[in-house]
């Protein structure tokens, strides 16, 4: 069912397609720039073993989390900008 209550048409279902590639390209992209943050010095400087156990590892941890976080904003603001309506005050294309 589309956002309307009818099916779907082919734009739409080809621009939830769209959103939902650029939500999977960029929170990958958003979650290695996050681990690169957070675990790359580990590969530029020389750091005590301890250290760079600790900052690979919560590299690891917040590599899924930046994931999720950023698919679910995309989604979300995808979503949310589909329900609202075209002109302000207004319900229904139709009033």
């Amino acid at each position: 069912m589309s956002m309307t209550g009818g099916r779907r048409t082919q734009a739409e279902r080809d621009a939830t397609t769209v959103e939902i590639g650029y939500a999977l390209v960029s929170a990958v992209f958003a979650a290695a720039v996050v681990f690169g943050a957070v675990a790359g010095p580990v590969w530029l400087f020389e750091m005590p073993g301890t250290v760079e156990t600790v900052l690979t590892r919560a590299g690891l941890v917040l590599l899924p989390v930046a994931f999720f976080v950023r698919v679910v904003t995309v989604l979300y603001r995808y979503r949310r900008a589909a329900t609202q309506p075209s002109q302000p005050g207004r319900t229904n294309p139709d009033s």
